[in-house]
């Protein structure tokens, strides 16, 4: 079974996806994949890295955004390190954000 990956970016303040983020994923290996969310706040596009069990990072650049939106950041990027298992299937992994605050969650 294949093993995917994506992730979506909302503003909890604005209520509203957060369009234009970078990303980096660090995969299981140490490779480093730059990407960014598209207009809905949404990345999926990781270069046709082809997934495999084990550990990653994704490393959201909040910065940026947040001071062009809100003026204030206290977080200048946010790290959520997850595990992939080797029965596959698709990981969604979530950012909530605002100038304070984030949450991250498994999806689906």
């Amino acid at each position: 079974m294949s093993i995917s990956l994506s992730s979506h970016v909302l503003d909890t303040t604005l209520g509203k996806p957060a369009a234009n983020m970078k990303l980096q994923l660090t995969t299981h290996n140490g490779q480093v994949i730059e990407a960014q969310t598209d207009d809905d706040g949404r990345c999926n596009n990781w270069r046709n890295f082809n997934f495999v069990a084990g550990q990653y990072c994704l490393r959201f650049y909040t910065k940026e955004y947040l001071l062009s939106y809100h003026k204030e950041a206290f977080y200048p990027f946010v790290d959520v390190h997850f595990e992939l298992d080797e029965n596959g299937g698709h990981y969604h992994v979530p950012l909530l954000i605002s100038p304070f605050g984030f949450s991250s969650y498994r999806g689906s």
